[in-house]
């Protein structure tokens, strides 16, 4: 079953809600998040964009399930558990 698309969240939309907390993060890697045909975010140290590049670890998960895991409804290990991630 296909999400509603007017309903849903954009990548480019999630990728704007996560740039702020990104930027002061600290954080020094490369992470890829992988929402198929919705697209990617790729996050390079303090760099968040939608365009693929190569990432020291992706993670593939429908674009409704990784809005929920940036809003806090998804619980990151319930998520890998359930085969979610």
């Amino acid at each position: 079953m296909q999400p509603d698309k007017e309903n849903s969240v954009s990548v480019q939309e999630i990728a704007e809600k996560i740039k702020s907390r990104v930027a002061s993060s600290g954080f020094d890697r490369s992470v890829k998040f992988d929402t198929g045909s919705d697209g990617v975010i790729v996050i390079d140290g303090a760099t968040v964009s939608n365009t693929d590049a190569p990432t020291d670890c992706t993670i593939k998960l429908s674009l409704d399930d990784l809005d929920s895991l940036i809003a806090g409804d998804l619980n990151p290990t319930m998520a890998f558990m359930t085969g979610k991630i």
